[in-house]
């Protein structure tokens, strides 16, 4: 894959000044602690000048299985028929999803941001307890109190009819999310109660499809400016990761996405003082690597 000139600027210096490599290899070992979450969040090296590069990691996933789609008559009884929970299938896939995250990833995540609605909240809550399990020495381990979990908005499903199917959406727009109890569904520990949303109030309703990619685009793109030192995981629905490939990757159209399917983004930062100078991202998945399959108008560099 084509990388953008920021990398190539990143390893100019780092062969002028002879730095080790500073990535992690999928196979090593990183474990997270609370103590070196804010010191060492990511790979890194520095130069004489004081200027930090670094990577920062992003993962966009897919929920898991949805109730509705198993159950077509749960929605005509259901008192909330538009937030389908997970079927114990999904529970048990985005569970799954999670152990492998912390087996391939190779290294911590240390922010989760989620769509409010319950089959996202649930999806997340799964893959948590999956990346907060025993040591193993082929795995990254990521204790619940370090990885802190925030509910946003803007990672919501797209708000229109068509998304909404059957006429489901409430009648009065009154969607009914509690935040409270929402995030008080993570496991003990992990809600971000400090974290400011970016997004105060859910999109308007019967946006339009290309309102919500640009919505998805723009969240994206805040959220991991609003912490480049970290490594974060969005749970959201398959329209946003079909968005996250297409927007790092011109010239890749999404023609599936299944539950908790995910791609992997990365993109350089230079850290100069208190100040981020950031590069833009690359997918890093190729197609069909993860539950989430594209198209390419040309074939990868990578």
């Amino acid at each position: 894959m084509k990388r953008h000139s920021f990398l190539c600027i990143s390893y100019f210096l780092l062969s002028v000044f002879s730095f080790h490599d500073f990535s992690h290899s999928p196979t090593q070992p990183y474990i997270s602690s609370l103590s070196s979450a804010s010191t060492h969040t990511m790979e890194s090296t520095q130069n004489a000048n004081q200027t930090a590069v670094s990577y920062q990691n992003v993962v966009v996933m897919r929920h898991a299985d949805r109730l509705d789609n198993f159950d077509p008559l749960w929605a005509s009884t259901a008192e909330r028929p538009w937030d389908p929970p997970l079927v114990e299938a999904g529970r048990v896939r985005a569970f799954q999803a999670g152990r492998h995250l912390r087996q391939s990833l190779g290294y911590p995540i240390h922010r989760i941001f989620v769509s409010p609605f319950l089959r996202c909240i649930q999806t997340a809550s799964q893959v948590i307890a999956a990346l907060s399990g025993d040591v193993n020495g082929d795995s990254v381990l990521i204790f619940p109190s370090d990885v802190k979990v925030s509910v946003e908005y803007g990672l919501c499903e797209i708000m229109n009819k068509v998304a909404f199917r059957n006429n489901v959406a409430p009648k009065d727009g009154n969607w009914g999310f509690n935040l409270s109890k929402l995030e008080a569904m993570f496991p003990i520990g992990t809600p971000g109660s400090n974290a400011e949303r970016v997004d105060k109030e859910l999109p308007q309703w019967e946006e339009s499809f290309q309102q919500s990619r640009d919505r998805y685009q723009r969240i994206f793109k805040e959220l991991a400016d609003k912490y480049p030192a970290e490594n974060l995981l969005f749970v959201t629905h398959g329209e946003g990761v079909k968005v996250a490939v297409s927007s790092f990757r011109k010239d890749a159209k999404v023609y599936g996405v299944g539950y908790c399917g995910y791609v992997e983004l990365r993109r350089t930062i230079l850290k100069t003082d208190q100040s981020f100078i950031t590069g833009e991202f690359d997918v890093l998945t190729d197609s069909d690597q993860t539950g989430v399959s594209y198209k390419t108008t040309k074939p990868s560099d990578q």
